[in-house]
């Protein structure tokens, strides 16, 4: 398969960036990530690079070459990423956990299939058109899926608050969608609301089309910044252009400026908490063990090389 792909992160007018981006694949398959840390919560940047760590720690484990399902994958690797947020902030014995959005997809067999949790935000293109996009999980989205009256609606109070996330108390509500079959010059693309709550979706949309991803990436993510002035949320955009199924992926280059090789399995996605540092006063076995094979498949990642 080849590919071309484009990510970038810039921090707005924020103390921190929560957001976190990243890829990975093998030669049949790919795994594209975008979290969202909400900022309401202590730590949302640990929980938003616990879930892509976790996320690409298992697709490492699993993709042997393809998955099997790329549904079921996201479906089982999203709970073992909210798993692995709550038992951190049991270690941490913090009061309230560390939360986060995501959106995930995988391409594979000509075809993709995706998860979201959250509003962060993933839109399908073909020539300029929109073929599809998620509904972000919160009660503005909700009122027009399930056509609230208006006068209800008004009587709403947050109606843009998020009704579900990765690391809160309950289990995750999250949707899945896919497989759908790709054709040449399709682009798939993985943001967040930094972005999307500021761009006309038309804007966003022509804008995606209209050059190569290298090129529509860094000037939607700058004209985001210049609309939202001062007050800009942290915008964070990874943008994929699907091309032809038969070669290796050419993977064009990050916010980085940095190349994969044609490894088994590559992955941009690093560490940036030093995880193995913890220790394990609660006994909980399974927290070490999961935190260490997180961080061994980044490792091994940038080491392995092809015979």
């Amino acid at each position: 398969m080849k590919f071309s792909v484009f990510q970038l992160s810039r921090r707005g007018g924020r103390a921190i960036n929560e957001d976190r981006m990243g890829y990975c694949y093998t030669r049949e398959a790919a795994l594209f990530l975008l979290a969202d840390g909400m900022g309401g919560h202590a730590e949302g940047e640990v929980a938003a690079q616990l879930a892509l760590q976790s996320i690409a720690a298992q697709f490492q484990r699993e993709a042997q070459l393809t998955l099997p399902n790329p549904a079921d994958f996201l479906r089982r690797a999203v709970m073992t990423a909210h798993r692995h947020i709550q038992r951190y902030a049991k270690f941490k014995r913090m009061a309230d956990a560390p939360r986060t959005t995501l959106v995930a997809a995988v391409v594979q067999n000509g075809t993709v299939t995706w998860l979201h949790c959250g509003d962060s935000r993933l839109y399908w293109v073909r020539r300029g058109q929109l073929l599809a996009r998620t509904r972000d999980h919160s009660y503005s989205e909700m009122e027009g899926a399930f056509r609230i009256p208006r006068q209800l609606a008004k009587k709403l109070l947050n109606r843009n608050v998020l009704f579900t996330c990765l690391g809160a108390s309950g289990d995750p509500i999250f949707d899945i969608s896919g497989p759908h079959n790709l054709r040449r010059g399709d682009r798939v693309l993985l943001c967040s609301d930094g972005l999307w709550g500021v761009l006309d979706e038309a804007f966003l949309l022509q804008g995606l089309s209209r050059q190569p991803v290298h090129e529509a990436i860094p000037a939607l993510v700058d004209a985001a910044l210049q609309t939202a002035g001062e007050k800009s949320d942290n915008v964070t955009a990874i943008g994929m252009e699907w091309e032809v199924p038969d070669h290796e992926p050419s993977t064009g280059e990050s916010h980085t400026d940095t190349h994969l090789t044609h490894e088994p399995f590559a992955t941009t996605i690093q560490s940036e908490h030093d995880l193995d540092t913890l220790d394990d006063p609660l006994g909980e076995e399974e927290i070490e063990r999961n935190i260490a094979e997180i961080n061994a498949a980044i490792r091994r990642s940038a080491e392995r090389k092809l015979p």
